[in-house]
């Protein structure tokens, strides 16, 4: 059983202006993630909740200035990027970059090195990747073709959860992977992230503006994060709400407190 626990966590990010002081984001966040579950963030733009995402994995451009982000106990803030990922933490970026000059396949190779501290076997990574890549209809071809450049949006999605499948971490943050997504799209990346959550027993914070995709990935928890932090947290039903009455009411009682 993993549990990545966030705790009164305050973060501010920093301006493109050197000399303008940074932005105060979240203003003290509680959390819970463990093995087997899912946590649906929801809430309007602005609200702080790829902040958060890009706080745990390590993005230096966001401070933690208090509160704490612990993996089985281990203190998150005190390692590095490459040592969160191979402690089991996994970031599927809102708008994933491109790397010209890297291919797909150097990129997966190298990335699963790093995280499982060996190379993998040739035979068997041909394998695992080629059954992956099936899995999530994404052409052979794109195994030779630079990272993410010239991809389309629902490409470079399904490449983030492609990166998912073969990495198989314990806890796995998803950052509007909905976002741009045709309705078939939208079924293979959530039948990959229900694959990884059913096979490797992972936690998965699912982080989205719209309850489309939470028809297909099925939430056990879903928190409603407005300015900075989360503000209510319930069932699967708590979505529902959202999704017939808007934030309306969370964001008011926000600037009412």
């Amino acid at each position: 059983m993993t549990t990545l626990e966030i705790r009164d966590l305050h973060v501010d990010v920093a301006q493109t202006d050197s000399d303008a002081e940074p932005i105060h984001i979240l203003k003290g966040v509680d959390l819970t993630v463990k093995s087997g579950e899912t946590h649906a963030i929801m809430g309007p733009n602005g609200s702080g909740k790829s902040t958060l995402s890009y706080a745990i994995a390590g993005h230096p451009k966001y401070q933690v200035t208090s509160g704490s982000i612990t993996l089985d106990g281990e203190d998150v803030l005190e390692m590095s990027v490459d040592e969160r990922a191979r402690a089991g933490l996994f970031l599927a970026m809102q708008y994933p970059v491109e790397v010209p000059g890297v291919s797909m396949s150097n990129f997966l190779r190298t990335a699963a090195t790093a995280v499982r501290g060996e190379a993998p076997k040739l035979r068997h990574w041909v394998k695992e990747t080629k059954e992956a890549m099936t899995a999530l209809e994404i052409d052979p071809s794109f195994s030779e073709r630079s990272v993410n450049e010239g991809f389309s949006g629902g490409e470079k999605k399904r490449h983030e959860i492609l990166q998912l499948d073969l990495l198989k971490p314990k806890i796995a943050i998803l950052d509007e992977t909905d976002s741009g997504l045709d309705v078939d799209a939208l079924r293979v990346v959530s039948e990959g992230v229900n694959r990884y959550k059913e096979r490797d027993n992972g936690g998965v914070l699912l982080i989205t503006h719209y309850t489309r995709i939470l028809r297909y990935i099925k939430p056990e928890f879903v928190h409603v994060f407005v300015n900075g932090r989360v503000v209510e947290s319930g069932g699967p039903e708590l979505a529902d709400v959202l999704e017939e009455n808007g934030y309306e009411r969370f964001t008011s009682a926000a600037k009412a407190g």
